[in-house]
């Protein structure tokens, strides 16, 4: 694959590409201007992710393993908690903003649901927040306590 600047076009011989001679026109950037790749709502950034589950029951062990496996497969996995007919997550998700944030949560469960063995439940609940809002909470203590432990626990 050939890489080519943002804002051009790739030349192949086709109905873009310029007539022999042709000269291209150069176009300035002002100083102080920035990329739009560079621009700070397209820098990811850590929204922590609680996401709730629910349905009909299925047997304790077999919510762990699945969670466990998920824990496994899924990367900022935090902790989770569960019972026989609901469960929650909690992780780190790195996004560029809310929307994206959200949106990773809403197909964590469906994506992961063969290949982690979950259980067939529904997505009843889901919150996310950026890093200073869940440490602020956190510090003025009604926010949820710090995992701990890390790792898949019963309610």
């Amino acid at each position: 694959m050939r890489r080519v600047r943002p804002g051009t076009q790739a030349s192949r011989g086709g109905a873009g590409s310029r007539a022999a001679g042709e000269e291209r026109a150069l176009t300035s950037v002002a100083a102080g201007d920035r990329f739009r790749g560079e621009e700070p709502g397209d820098t990811p950034r850590l929204w922590h992710v609680t996401l709730s589950v629910s349905g009909k029951e299925a047997p304790l062990p077999e919510v762990r393993r699945a969670l466990e496996q998920l824990a496994h497969d899924h990367p900022f996995f935090l902790t989770s908690r569960y019972a026989v007919d609901h469960a929650e997550i909690r992780y780190w998700e790195e996004a560029r903003d809310l929307h994206d944030a959200a949106a990773v949560a809403l197909r964590l469960w469906g994506e992961h649901r063969q290949t982690a063995g979950l259980p067939p439940w529904e997505i009843v609940g889901l919150e996310v927040i950026d890093r200073a809002t869940y440490h602020q909470r956190i510090a003025e203590g009604y926010g949820p306590p710090p995992a701990s432990p890390v790792g898949v626990h019963p309610f």
